[in-house]
């Protein structure tokens, strides 16, 4: 059984009248990826300052590593390599030059060092780049070098704070898939922050949904996703074309979406012309599609939809009463 490697309890922050973070509690396991989703200004960044003792919450507690972050944050930054919106280097020094000055902040003799830096840099797929300057390495590189940054000092949790901002979408999927791969390998605790919700939705084993400083929601994508649509989780499109010699459209439709209804776990069908759309408690595409091709029509097109964290996210809004 997984261990909690982050704990927040009650975490609350105010600034005078707002409140920036309202009560969190949440824990994040061992080897988790979890991914922090919200709208900018939703207390994201606030809740990672906090948590790397750069500001002291109003209430409550956050521990990294079972290890308070309000009253030993040096430990905590010991533990934790943090990867933020904007990473900053010597754009003079080279990838490698950058990454040893690193090392050396972090206690680490240079011969082992050196060894160190070529290793993560060949990781982070910057082999080929080590005694290029920073300063002209494209946005993606930085990130990929500000990833090799955090890698250096072996932290047991690692906090992203949006990214991928800037990336090109190639960029974007290999550095996610990089996040992945280190966080299976290495058993490391990765807490992404981020409001673009496929990209958390590709890697996150949870996520949690801030909404104006508040967990709304947590859990992994099928949790939520039955516990906001339970009675019709799944929906499936079918279309269909009529011969005219098996008899008026309208007739042969309308007996069509009767015997549809008959079929276990569907829930509700909506016409368009020769279009359904079905609403089922399960994946029933099969038996639907024995059902049309049993009817004497032509079945020319069937989809089945899951819903995903942008349906989840629209929905837990809607019942927040916040539209943005």
């Amino acid at each position: 059984m997984n261990s909690s490697v982050i704990e927040f309890a009650g975490l609350t922050k105010k600034y005078g009248s707002f409140t920036a973070v309202d009560h969190l509690n949440l824990s994040i396991d061992e080897g988790e990826i979890f991914g922090l989703l919200g709208p900018n200004g939703a207390g994201k960044s606030t809740t990672i300052l906090m948590m790397l003792g750069l500001t002291e919450p109003t209430y409550g507690t956050v521990k990294v590593c079972g290890i308070n972050s309000t009253t030993n944050p040096v430990e905590v930054k010991r533990k934790t390599g943090y990867l933020p919106e904007d990473v900053g280097f010597y754009d003079d020094y080279t990838g490698f030059e950058n990454l040893i000055y690193s090392a050396r902040l972090n206690g680490i003799p240079d011969k082992e060092a050196k060894e160190k830096v070529k290793y993560i840099l060949d990781r982070v797929g910057l082999s080929e780049e080590i005694n290029k300057k920073a300063g002209k390495y494209s946005r993606g590189m930085r990130q990929r070098l500000g990833l090799a940054d955090v890698l250096i000092k072996d932290p047991s949790v690692i906090i992203l704070d949006e990214p991928t901002l800037g990336i090109d979408p190639k960029g974007i999927s290999e550095f996610l898939e990089l996040i992945l791969k280190l966080s299976r390998e290495e058993k490391s605790t990765v807490l992404l922050s981020s409001h673009h919700l496929h990209q958390v939705q590709k890697i996150c084993d949870r996520v949690g949904i801030f909404v104006e400083g508040k967990l709304i929601a947590e859990g992994d994508i099928n949790t939520l996703s039955n516990k906001l649509f339970s009675s019709d989780p799944f929906h499936i499109e079918a279309a269909i074309r009529q011969d005219e010699k098996v008899g008026s459209p309208d007739i042969v439709r309308n007996e069509l979406v009767e015997k549809i209804k008959q079929v276990a776990g569907v829930h509700y069908i909506e016409t368009f012309n020769d279009t359904f759309r079905i609403s089922c408690a399960e994946d029933v595409s099969g038996e639907i599609a024995r059902v049309i091709v049993g009817s004497g029509v032509q079945l020319i097109h069937l989809s089945g939809k899951e819903y995903g964290l942008d349906d989840i996210y629209n929905r837990y809004f809607e019942q927040n009463g916040n539209s943005n």
